[in-house]
C-alpha cells in the first residue's frame, strides 16, 4: 500500500517541478520587464523614451553581437556545423506551416481587404533572434536547471539560425509588407499622373527602434510603393510608363548586351528587376556578421585555438566581450518594458482578426511543432539524445511574432499602427503561452534527460 503511495507522490512531486522550472525563467524575465516599465512611466521617468532607443541601438550593435560570438564560437565545429543543419531549415518549415496557419486565419476572419497579406506574414515569421537566446539564458540561469552543464550550449543553437531569418526578412518579408495598390490614389494635374500617398503621422514606435535601430536610414526610392503590384499587374488608372525599365535603371556594359542572344522574356525581366530591387546588400546587420565570423572562426582548429579557450592568446578579448554579453538579456528585457508602457496604438485590423492571429501563432502553431520535431526525430534527422537541441526547435514554434514585422512595417510605410498593436498584444499574451508550452516541452522531453 505505501508504494504506490510513494510513487504518486514522487509523480506529483516531479510534476510540481517541472510547472517550477517553466513558469520560473518566463517569471525572471517578466520581472525585469517589469522594471523596464515602472522605470519608463511617465511620473517617475528615470529611463525616458530616448534612453531606451540609445540601449536598443547598444542591444543590436554590441550585446546581441557580442553574446551570439562568445557562445557559437566556442562550440561550433565542422562536424556540429553538419549535424545542426536542421536549425535553419526549422525556420523555414515553422514560417511555411505559419504562412498556412497565416492564411486560414485571413480567410475565416476576414480582416479589411488591404492587410490580408500582413494577416498572413504576421502569423508566419516569428521571433527566432533575442526572445529565444533570452528564454535559454534565463532556463540555464539556475545552476539545477533541466539541461545539465551544457544549457549554454542553447544559445549557439538558437544563434546558429540567424543568418537565414535575416535572408527571410530581406527576402520574403520585405515584399510581402509591400503597401497594396488600395493605399495609392491617382491624381490628374495637366495630363501628368501622380501618385499619392496616404499620411501616415505616426512616429516610430520604441517597438520597431528594439530589433532594427536606425531604420529610417534603410528607407530606398521604392521602399514605400507598390512595386511588385504595379510590376505584374496592369490596373487601370495607374500610369505603366512607372515602370522602371532595366536599361534605364541599370546600364549594362556591352560585354553584357553581347551575352544576350535571344530576347529575354517579359516575366523574366520583371522577375530580375524584382530582385534588383529587393534590399538583400542591407543584409549584413551586426548580428549576422557575428555570427558569420563565431562560424568562420570556430570550425577552423588553429584559429579557434587563438581566439577561444582559457589557453587563448586572444582570450582577454572574447572574455570582454563575454563580460558585455551578459548585458544583452537584462537591456532586452528593460527596452520590452518600456515598450508595453507605450501600450497599443488604434488599429484597423479588427478585434477577430487580431484574436485569429494570437491564436494560431501562440497556440495552434506550437502543436504544429511538436509534430515536425517529433518526425524530424523519428526519421533521424535529428542529434540523438540531445534534448536541449529538440528545446531550442520547439522554441522557434513558440515565440510572438517577430519585432522586425514591425521594423519592416515602418520601413514600407505599411500597416505601423496595425503592426505595433498586434505585437503589443501578442507579447502580452506569449507571457502566458510560453510558460504553458515550456512546461509541455520539458514534459515531453523529459525522456530524453
Amino acid at each position: 500500500m505505501m508504494e504506490p503511495l510513494l510513487a504518486i507522490l514522487n509523480r506529483d512531486l516531479k510534476s510540481t517541478e517541472c510547472v517550477v522550472e517553466a513558469v520560473l525563467p518566463v517569471l525572471k524575465l517578466l520581472s525585469i520587464a517589469l522594471i523596464g516599465l515602472l522605470l519608463s512611466h511617465p511620473k517617475i521617468q528615470m529611463i525616458p523614451r530616448p534612453t531606451l532607443k540609445l540601449l536598443s541601438k547598444l542591444i543590436f550593435v554590441l550585446f546581441w553581437p557580442c553574446l551570439i560570438f562568445t557562445h557559437l564560437g566556442p562550440v561550433i565545429s565542422v562536424k556540429k556545423f553538419i549535424q545542426w543543419w536542421f536549425i535553419p531549415v526549422n525556420v523555414v518549415i515553422s514560417t511555411a506551416i505559419g504562412c498556412v496557419l497565416g492564411l486560414l486565419v485571413a480567410l475565416i476572419c476576414r480582416p479589411p481587404p488591404e492587410f490580408f497579406r500582413f494577416t498572413v506574414i504576421t502569423t508566419a515569421f516569428g521571433n527566432t533572434g533575442n526572445i529565444p537566446l533570452a528564454v535559454v539564458s534565463s532556463v540555464c540561469h539556475n545552476e539545477d536547471n533541466p539541461f545539465g552543464d551544457t544549457c549554454y550550449d542553447g544559445i549557439a543553437y538558437a544563434s546558429f539560425s540567424q543568418w537565414v531569418s535575416v535572408v527571410l526578412v530581406y527576402t520574403l518579408v520585405y515584399h510581402m509588407m509591400e503597401p497594396p495598390m488600395e493605399f495609392y490614389a491617382v491624381v490628374e494635374e495637366g495630363g501628368t499622373e501622380i501618385e499619392e500617398l496616404p499620411r501616415n503621422d505616426i512616429s516610430t514606435p520604441l517597438l520597431h527602434e528594439a530589433e532594427w535601430p536606425g531604420i529610417e536610414d534603410r528607407e530606398t526610392e521604392h521602399c514605400k510603393t507598390p512595386f511588385i503590384a504595379r510590376l505584374f499587374n496592369s490596373i487601370s488608372g495607374v500610369s505603366q510608363s512607372d515602370i522602371p525599365d532595366v536599361e534605364t535603371t541599370q546600364e549594362e556594359s556591352p560585354s553584357t548586351k553581347s551575352n544576350r542572344c535571344l530576347a529575354e522574356p517579359k516575366v523574366v525581366k520583371k522577375i530580375r528587376i524584382v530582385a534588383e530591387r529587393t534590399p538583400i546588400h542591407h543584409i549584413l546587420q551586426p548580428p549576422l556578421v557575428a555570427t558569420v565570423l563565431a562560424i568562420l572562426l570556430g570550425i577552423i582548429p588553429k584559429v579557434k585555438t587563438i581566439v577561444f579557450g582559457s589557453d587563448a592568446p586572444l582570450d582577454f578579448i572574447t572574455d570582454s566581450m563575454a563580460m558585455i554579453s551578459e548585458a544583452m538579456v537584462p537591456a532586452v528585457m528593460l527596452v520590452l518594458g518600456g515598450m508595453l508602457r507605450e501600450g497599443p496604438n488604434e488599429s484597423r485590423l479588427g478585434i477577430r482578426t487580431t484574436i485569429g492571429i494570437i491564436v494560431a501563432r501562440l497556440l495552434i502553431l506550437p502543436l504544429a511543432g511538436i509534430g515536425v520535431v517529433y518526425l524530424a526525430d523519428r526519421w533521424n534527422f535529428l542529434i540523438s539524445d540531445n534534448s536541449l537541441y529538440r528545446f531550442v526547435l520547439l522554441l522557434q514554434y513558440t515565440t510572438p511574432s517577430a519585432i522586425l514585422l514591425g521594423a519592416m512595417a515602418s520601413l514600407r510605410g505599411y500597416a505601423v499602427r496595425e503592426a505595433s498593436a498586434l505585437l503589443f498584444w501578442q507579447h502580452v499574451f506569449a507571457l502566458l503561452s510560453l510558460s504553458l508550452y515550456i512546461y509541455v516541452y520539458l514534459k515531453w522531453l523529459a525522456s530524453f534527460l
